[in-house]
């Protein structure tokens, strides 16, 4: 296994941060067990609801699994719905290309770099609550670490070294077989274990060290990022060398194939309902974390109004937790009285989805589903039926429907609105009650400024602004555009 932790990119890390990295690794060991001897095989499960994509979840066997010749593996852990949203498109786009893909999430087994990866997320989605509940933490903590301290090289050389914890579960993969991961440590891991076609899908908008795993080619979504991966721009006080031109490249965003094909006809779609004067759907992805309460309950109170004279339907994607929509139901006056709820009902919510195609739509409607991959695609599949999606600036920001963004969770995120904010298919962030609603009365009621912003997707398909999934699937397989 070669070092990635000592020199990163043709740049010395310092001996202080080698033996913290060197500490943080025998701490896992010790608390996790020791499992670099052992040999985990693996076998595939089938994802009901993502059966059309072929897509087959890899799980723990007692034989080696043997995989077929147009396999393509999408590395992945669970961390809120991103990682899992953007792994998704990447299947997706595998099988528009012809490929069959395998779900990996290395966070699902009971190893010891999985127990390692469930630590680190129960602290980050602990301290995300957090940072929603006290501005002190938030300001002080949470939006630094965030948008400076995930940025050092430095941060990347502990990672390294921990995710060689991540070697283990890779011992029935082909050394060669294309891999695309969507988060660093699936990255890394299966650097560490040797895989020569290793793509690196990078969520977010803001160049962060925490997303670096050499070794890996680096694809990323935006101009900005790549200017700023390609230097290091920040990730130390000095200079660094940057990364090397074949191991970055910038590929648009990251998209499912059933998204980008139908883009044409659902911006008509979309375009015929506002023309007609039916209610404007909007889509709120409240995913799993449940982060934003408060602005949440703000902005259905507001929007309450339009419902019940029949100029907007609300749809909700509470994700796999109810917590939020609990909160609403005991914040929100009438809101429990209206909601039509298809909990833990996928195939009749997929079907009501269906019929959205034709039919005119009223009211407020939610999803709930424990099935953590019912869960985050049932966002996918209404985001063709809606005019509007209010999200926060998340890997959402790159999807292409009309997005209304709401205040940010992590300053990284803030790069990402701004993103879409320049390219057109967004507003900019609503980061107060005030902007909000400002921005959804403008939405509601200028027709001719919904129509732009969905003609807007149009264009920016036209110039393959959404190919990004497709793009990464021909760099895992070829190692080259």
């Amino acid at each position: 296994m070669e070092d990635r932790s000592s020199v990163i990119f043709g740049n010395p890390i310092d001996k202080k941060t080698i033996a913290k990295g060197n500490k943080n690794k025998a701490k896992y060991i010790k608390k996790f067990g020791d499992d670099s001897r052992t040999v985990y095989h693996l076998a595939p499960q089938e994802i009901p609801c993502l059966s059309h994509m072929g897509v087959k979840n890899l799980v723990l066997s007692d034989k080696p699994m043997e995989f077929p010749k147009n396999a393509l593996v999408v590395g992945n852990i669970r961390m809120g719905f991103g990682h899992y949203r953007i792994s998704m498109a990447m299947a997706s786009a595998a099988k528009a290309l012809g490929y069959e893909p395998y779900w990996f999430d290395l966070a699902s087994f009971d190893a010891t770099g999985s127990k390692m990866i469930r630590a680190q997320n129960d602290l980050y989605s602990l301290a995300s609550r957090i940072s929603q509940k006290s501005k002190l933490f938030n300001h002080f903590v949470w939006e630094p670490l965030n948008s400076e301290g995930f940025k050092k090289i430095t941060y990347n050389s502990t990672d390294q070294r921990a995710s060689e914890l991540l070697v283990p579960l890779f011992r029935d993969f082909p050394k060669d077989i294309p891999y695309i991961a969507t988060h660093a440590w699936p990255s890394q891991g299966a650097v560490h274990a040797d895989l020569t076609h290793v793509v690196e899908a990078i969520p977010d908008n803001w160049p962060m060290a925490l997303h670096l795993s050499e070794g890996a080619i680096h694809a990323v979504q935006t101009p900005f990022a790549y200017l700023g991966y390609k230097m290091l721009n920040g990730f130390a006080k000095e200079p660094l060398k940057g990364i090397p031109d074949d191991q970055i490249h910038m590929i648009g965003h990251f998209v499912d194939h059933e998204l980008v094909s139908n883009i044409e006809h659902d911006v008509e779609k979309r375009i015929a309902r506002i023309k007609n004067g039916e209610p404007i759907r909007i889509l709120l992805s409240v995913g799993g974390a449940g982060a934003g309460a408060k602005q949440f309950a703000q902005m259905v109170e507001h929007l309450l109004p339009y419902v019940q004279e029949k100029k907007a339907a609300l749809f909700f994607n509470f994700g796999d937790h109810q917590t939020m929509y609990d909160f609403l139901c005991e914040k929100v006056k009438g809101f429990k009285e209206a909601a039509v709820c298809y909990f833990d009902k996928y195939d009749e919510f997929s079907d009501f989805v269906e019929r959205m195609e034709n039919e005119v739509v009223e009211g407020i409607h939610c999803v709930y589903n424990k099935d953590i991959f019912e869960a985050v695609y049932s966002t996918n599949l209404l985001m063709r039926k809606c005019e509007i999606l209010i999200t926060k600036p998340s890997e959402l920001a790159f999807y292409p429907v009309v997005k209304v963004m709401m205040r940010h969770i992590g300053g990284h995120e803030v790069y990402g609105a701004l993103h879409a904010q320049e390219y057109g298919d967004s507003t900019f962030e609503c980061d107060t009650p005030a902007k909000m609603n400002t921005m959804l009365d403008t939405l509601l009621s200028d027709k001719g400024l919904l129509i732009h912003l969905n003609q807007r997707i149009v264009e920016l398909k036209a110039a393959h602004v959404y190919d990004g999934a497709y793009q990464a699937v021909k760099l895992a397989v070829e190692g080259k555009l």
